[in-house]
Parts: structure tokens; C-alpha cells; sequence
């Protein structure tokens, strides 16, 4: 399960034009601007079994916080999703770190 993930965060930064399952190209500009320009404090992917590929299906904005995230996941289905995270060390200094997260419903939590 875990290459599958692993498989899926490869999608998203580069594609993958000899995989089964595409990646719209919406979810490369999506994760570059949440990471270059923090134009998204999120993003939710999910497949789209119809178009065979893995479409943006939720963006959160710069202002908004982990429990608006959590809201936004879906209670009976399987997601992916990416977090960026800021944070402020012991020396005072502002960081951020960008989380990618598998939502497994059968679980009912994240990993």
C-alpha cells in the first residue's frame, strides 16, 4: 500500500506518462503554488475512477487552520492529501514543513 502512496506524491510533483492512472495537470500548478507562492495552507486529491486519474478536489486557503483541514477530509472515503505545516523553533526562527497524508477510511484516521 505504501508504494501506491509513495507512487501518488511522484504523480503530483513530476507525472507519470507510463503509469495506468494519470495526473491532471491542475494538481502539478496546485502544489507548486502551495509550496513556491503559499497560495494553499492545503490541498485534497482524489481519484477519479471515470478519467482514470487523480484530480485536486479541495484547496484550503493561506488563512486557514489544521481543524478546517480535518473538516474537509471526507468520512466514508479515501483520500490524499497535502499539508503545509508552519511552525517556529526554539531559536525563534519561522519554518514551515509540507506534510503529504494518506486518509484510509477501513482505519478512520490518517497516517
Amino acid at each position: 500500500m505504501w508504494v501506491g502512496v509513495l507512487d501518488l506524491w511522484v504523480f503530483v510533483i513530476q507525472g507519470n506518462a507510463s503509469s495506468a492512472m494519470g495526473v491532471a495537470e491542475d494538481c502539478r500548478n496546485t502544489f507548486l503554488e502551495l509550496q513556491r507562492k503559499k497560495a494553499f495552507r492545503y490541498v485534497i486529491f482524489k481519484i477519479d475512477e471515470k478519467e482514470k486519474e487523480v484530480v485536486v478536489e479541495k484547496t484550503g486557503g493561506p488563512a486557514e487552520i489544521y481543524d478546517d483541514f480535518t473538516g474537509s477530509l471526507p468520512e466514508n472515503d479515501c483520500q490524499y492529501a497535502i499539508y503545509d505545516f508552519d511552525f517556529v523553533i526554539s531559536e525563534n526562527c519561522q519554518k514551515s514543513k509540507i506534510f503529504f497524508i494518506a486518509w484510509f477510511v477501513s482505519f478512520g484516521y490518517y497516517v
